[in-house]
Order: C-alpha cells, then sequence, then structure tokens
C-alpha cells in the first residue's frame, strides 16, 4: 500500500484542523487583547500565539509521534495519574467548559440582539443548538466529509473576508493606552488568554481526530503520519495565525467605537456594525454559527470516544449524556463560563505542556521517572500561581521568578528537569567507568 495522501487530501485535512480549532475563544479573545494592551499589542500576541498555536500544534505532532495513542503519550507519568490529567482536560474543553462556551457565545452574537437575553430564550436555543450537535456527532467516521469538506471551507473564507475587510481598514482609531495588568506584563497576559482558548488542551483531543482522518487515508506508518501531520498542520496554523493578526488589528483599531472594558463579543459586533451595517450583522452571526457549532461537533466526537474506552456506556448514550451536561451549563451564561474556567485552565495547561514538550525527549533517557517529577512539579507551582491570584491564602510564590506574571510554574520546572537530566547521566557515566575500572583491575 503506498501511504500517499492527495492534494485534495491534504487541504480538506488541513480545513478541518483549522475549522475545529477556531472556535468561540478563539474569536473573542483577540480582539480584548489587541485593544486592551495599547502599544504593547504585539508582546501580548506573541505571548497569544505560544499558547494558542505553537504549542497546540506541538501537542498535535507529540500524538502522531506516538502513532496517535494518547496511551503511550501519557504512560510517563503513569497509568492513574495519565488517565486522571487527560480527563480533567478532556471534561474541561468538553463538557464542563469549551462545549458549552460555544453554545453561549453562539446565542449572544447568533440570537440576543435580535430576540433578547432571556434566560429562557437561551434555554430553548441551547436545546436546539445541541440536538444538531448530538445528531451530527453520533456519526463520527463521516467527520471529514461533514467538516474537511463541507463545513471548514464555508468558515475559513467568512474568516479570511473578515481578516481580508480588517486588513485593508484604515479607518478607525488605533488604541494606544494600554490597561495597568497590560503595562507590567504585556507578553505573560497574552499566554494567560492563550490557555483562555483551550487550545493547549484542545490539541490532545482534536490531534486524535486528525491522525485518525489520516489514517483513514491509508497512512498508518508512524513516519508518513507525522509528516502529514506537520504539513496539514503548517497549513492550518498559518491560516491561524493570519486570523488571530487581524483580530488583533481589529481591537486595537475599535478604540473609537467601544470601550477597552468591553468583552470580545462585544467588540466584534461594534466592529462589524461600524463597517458594514446591518449587514455586517448577519455577516457575523453566520459566522459565529459556524465556527462555534464545528468546533462544538469535533469536542463531543473527541469527548465520547474517550470515555467510550474507559466506561462502560456506549458512544451514543456517551453523546447524549455530554449534550445534557452541556445544555445544563450553558445556562449559567458566558461571563460564569470564563470566570470558573479560569483558574482551571491555568491549573492543568502547565502540566500538559510538559508533558507534550518532554515527550519528544523520551528517546534520549530511559527513566520515566524524570518526565514524572517534572511534570508534577509544574502542577504544584502552577497550583501555586492559582492560590496566590484568587488570595485564598498567602503563599511564598511573591519571591519566585515570574511570580506576578503568574508563571512562577517554568522556572522550577526547567531547573528540576535539566537537574534530572544531568543526575541521569551522570549516573550513566559513572557506572560506564566503574564497569571499564573493574574490568581494568
Amino acid at each position: 500500500m503506498k501511504e500517499k495522501l492527495s492534494y485534495k487530501d491534504i487541504f480538506a485535512i488541513s480545513f478541518m484542523n483549522f475549522a475545529l480549532f477556531v472556535g468561540a475563544g478563539n474569536i473573542i479573545f483577540p480582539p480584548m487583547v489587541g485593544i486592551q494592551s495599547g502599544i504593547y499589542i504585539w508582546n501580548a500576541a506573541i505571548g497569544f500565539l505560544i499558547t494558542a498555536t505553537i504549542l497546540p500544534t506541538i501537542s498535535i505532532i507529540a500524538l502522531a509521534n506516538k502513532g496517535g495513542s494518547i496511551n503511550k503519550l501519557i504512560s510517563p507519568i503513569g497509568k492513574i495519574m495519565g488517565i486522571a490529567l487527560i480527563t480533567i482536560c478532556y471534561l474541561s474543553v468538553g463538557p464542563f467548559f469549551a462545549i458549552p462556551r460555544t453554545a453561549a457565545v453562539s446565542f449572544e452574537i447568533d440570537i440576543a440582539p435580535f430576540i433578547g437575553n432571556s434566560n429562557i430564550s437561551l434555554f430553548i436555543y441551547s436545546i436546539i443548538y445541541f440536538i444538531i450537535i448530538n445528531i451530527i456527532s453520533l456519526y463520527p467516521g463521516k467527520l471529514l466529509n461533514t467538516i474537511g469538506y463541507f463545513l471548514a471551507p464555508i468558515k475559513t473564507i467568512a474568516l479570511l473576508m473578515l481578516s481580508i475587510s480588517v486588513i485593508f481598514n484604515i479607518s478607525g482609531k488605533t488604541t494606544t493606552n494600554a490597561i495597568d495588568i497590560y503595562k507590567n506584563a504585556a507578553f505573560s497576559n497574552g499566554i494567560i488568554n492563550g490557555y483562555l482558548t483551550m487550545d493547549t488542551l484542545g490539541s490532545l483531543m482534536f490531534g486524535i481526530i486528525i491522525i485518525n482522518a489520516i489514517k483513514s487515508k491509508g497512512v498508518y506508518n508512524v513516519k508518513r503520519l507525522v509528516y502529514y501531520t506537520i504539513l496539514t498542520s503548517l497549513i492550518s496554523g498559518l491560516g491561524i495565525i493570519i486570523v488571530y493578526s487581524s483580530l488583533f488589528k481589529l481591537g486595537s483599531n475599535s478604540g473609537s467605537i467601544i470601550s477597552q472594558k468591553s468583552n470580545g463579543i462585544e467588540i466584534l459586533s461594534a466592529y462589524v456594525n461600524n463597517m458594514f451595517g446591518i449587514f455586517g450583522n448577519y455577516f457575523l452571526s453566520i459566522l459565529i454559527f459556524i465556527t462555534c457549532i464545528v468546533t462544538a461537533i469535533g469536542l463531543t466526537c473527541a469527548c465520547a470516544e474517550f470515555f467510550y474506552k474507559y466506561l462502560p456506556i456506549s458512544y451514543k448514550k456517551i453523546v447524549f449524556i455530554i449534550s445534557l451536561i452541556s445544555i445544563l451549563i450553558t445556562n449559567l451564561g458566558l461571563d460564569q463560563l470564563i470566570k470558573f474556567s479560569i483558574p482551571i485552565l491555568a491549573a492543568i495547561c502547565p502540566p500538559c505542556m510538559v508533558l507534550v514538550t518532554t515527550s519528544f525527549l523520551s528517546n534520549l533517557f530511559c527513566n520515566t521517572n524524570i518526565i514524572f517529577i517534572t511534570v508534577i512539579t509544574s502542577l504544584v507551582f502552577s497550583i501555586i500561581d492559582i492560590i496566590q491570584k484568587t488570595k485564598i491564602i498567602k503563599c511564598f510564590s511573591y519571591n519566585l521568578p515570574l511570580s506576578q506574571q503568574e508563571l512562577s510554574w517554568l522556572l522550577p520546572t526547567i531547573i528540576v528537569f535539566i537537574f534530572l537530566i544531568l543526575y541521569y547521566f551522570y549516573n550513566i557515566i559513572k557506572k560506564f567507568f566503574f564497569v571499564k575500572l573493574k574490568k581494568f583491575f
């Protein structure tokens, strides 16, 4: 069998990759970063792109390097901890936060401006929304046809139209004054906002969908799998960076039409209404609906397939349960969803990032304790960051480097990893010379 993808398949999978990742958070957070960061916009943008684009791409490649097996990826930290960490990721990027957020964002842009933002209208909309998702998610094997060949191109064209309008828009006042948090730490706040897209965690879910799509075309060799994963990820990643850059600029150019305190939905709505009038609102409604529903379908399928492996429940029932939980949580409202998700994401994103990045180096050493201890270190210090931010108790993280930027986990993790690597090779070298000396005498 010749394991080779056609150009049509490469672009279809790239479109699907792009469509899955550009969801609700990817649309609403960049404009906020753009309008709030002022003259520090590109410092914040670089931080945002690291956690919202670069690390998710690395995660997908890491999964492909393991043959698309999440179990192989988490094996260095042990079965119990690995499954626990991945389960938290799937719940967070699934029915607890990300899936309901797609419905909440879609409602606030598509429905609320026309009929009002009432609890009953949100409840009715969420039921209809998740019935659609439930029906499509029952057939995960057809995702490439549903998303890659149909919904993804529509979504991509709509986003490119929005991006082009921003690039060629010379009107509007560019925001120059940054709010305080960006004056002091633009780069790290960009990183935190990148967390909120949930793509760092979502990549562990979407990566499996992308890899399975490649496998469905007859590519099973790991090297070829990695090659096509890198190729399709680079194509989709370039498109995502273009969209993000235009949304940063959109936010930055909206200083004259809306307050810096506005959320991403309000900024987007104000911009398209200012640029295109009432037709802009209809365009934005269609764009957001397709954007949100594609991401929600991908997340639902990925969650259902994961839990199907570990629970004695059929795939269809799990899809129904995910939809039911998502309906209930959607009705908490968008602001509450974002508020609750921030501390959890800030706690679990660092260990996931460490697990993914160290997986590429695992072939250099035969001691899984190195990865395990490094991941634990990042988890402990990320929790300390959360304790400090929420002010539950006073802790020593104030004295740690980067603690004010909520990145106090970074330096200890790097130091522990380097120390463990040096100690590992020290023991190898010592053992080697001991054997040689023993033979000599």
